[in-house]
């Protein structure tokens, strides 16, 4: 593990002389805390009664996952995906979870879903596969706005969600209704760091998205329900990036949490996935990083500059062993005392944390 860091401080230092000395990139470094880690994991005493099937359920049994993270009421809160044990999915049935916690890394968990395939306009998308993967962003007048994956079982589409608690829910609908039968997923809505809050930042008078797997693609909105995929001159998505051969992303790219806009730039944290031909040979073959990119603040169609290694890779039996080996895989990040915590799905199986002490960084450029 010390090679592989070296390796990687090597390109950071060689991309901070290049950009001048003054730029706050990438935030490193991020620290895993082994102390609590895993924060969240499988809790079979959790039963509920499924409206689509109407039996009780143990909706956490199997796997918990990938969060959405944000700070209300001086609180971190945790939207996080859990899998049961249904028969009907190969991974079981997904529904959102929340969770709360004054330190934010000791959780309590409320008992039932939040968010959940119901009996309603949105069961033909989710049912039996769930609802999957949220990222969670603040509108300037206090809605909070979520992007989700809904999964029939053959095909993810993005979706949003509303809600102005964080409990109550208010289903909005595909992300895309004008291409329902695409494939698409995660998306990450482009904020600000304002009073110690990430809220969703508009750059040229709308909002931004980035979406997709595979590639991660842009979109745009005026009030982050309604979205026009932007596309290019042969009528498909518009990249913003894609996999890169002999790096940790080589086989696919992935939005994380929220971006952070800067004045000097975004900086967007996002996963990667390791091929097995054309690989990053310093990491097992399908193994999932996290890395860094920084974007044009003005034009966040743009990379400035991506970091060739991830910051944060499978390395505890947590994070190497579970419903899919070897993942890290990070969707939640907030401002909370001073310092970014990150929180990160864990072999498909359960959430962890690392949190990043900035002596300068974005919070100091935005505040």
């Amino acid at each position: 593990m010390r090679l592989y860091n070296s390796w990687m401080l090597i390109g950071i230092f060689c991309f901070r002389i290049a950009a001048g000395q003054s730029v706050s990139w990438p935030m490193l470094p991020f620290q895993k805390q082994d102390s609590v880690n895993p924060i969240l994991w499988p809790d079979s005493a959790k039963e509920w009664k499924d409206p689509v099937s109407r039996q009780p359920v143990h909706w956490m049994v199997h796997n918990v996952l990938n969060p959405a993270a944000i700070v209300h009421g001086g609180q971190i809160w945790l939207l996080f995906r859990a899998q049961d044990a249904s028969p009907l999915a190969p991974t079981g049935t997904s529904r959102i979870g929340l969770a709360s916690s004054s330190d934010g890394l000791h959780f309590h968990i409320r008992s039932e879903p939040v968010l959940f395939p119901d009996t309603d306009a949105m069961q033909a998308y989710e049912w039996p596969g769930g609802i999957e993967d949220p990222r969670i962003v603040e509108r300037e007048d206090g809605l909070y706005v979520m992007t989700y994956t809904a999964y029939d079982g053959h095909t993810a589409r993005l979706c949003i969600a509303t809600s102005r608690d964080l409990i109550h829910w208010k289903k909005q609908g595909l992300a895309f209704p004008d291409q329902p039968t695409r494939w698409s997923k995660s998306g990450a809505i482009i904020t600000e760091l304002k009073n110690g809050k990430l809220i969703a930042r508009k750059i040229n008078g709308q909002y931004w998205m980035y979406w997709g797997d595979t590639h991660i693609f842009i979109a745009t909105s005026p009030d982050l329900l309604h979205w026009h995929m932007m596309q290019d001159s042969t009528g498909q998505p518009l990249p913003l990036m894609g996999p890169r051969a002999y790096h940790f992303d080589s086989r696919l790219v992935e939005p994380g949490p929220p971006p952070v806009w800067t004045p000097r730039g975004i900086w967007f944290v996002y996963n990667g996935m390791n091929a097995r031909n054309q690989r990053d040979p310093r990491l097992p073959p399908d193994a999932y990083g996290v890395g860094q990119a920084w974007i044009d603040p003005n034009n966040p169609t743009r990379v400035i500059h991506r970091l060739s290694a991830p910051f944060l890779i499978p390395e505890k039996s947590y994070e190497r062993t579970g419903q899919v080996n070897l993942v890290c895989f990070a969707e939640g990040l907030v401002w909370f005392s001073g310092k970014w915590y990150l929180y990160y799905g864990t072999a498909d199986s359960r959430i962890a944390v690392a949190i990043y002490s900035p002596g300068s960084g974005v919070a100091d450029a935005s505040e």
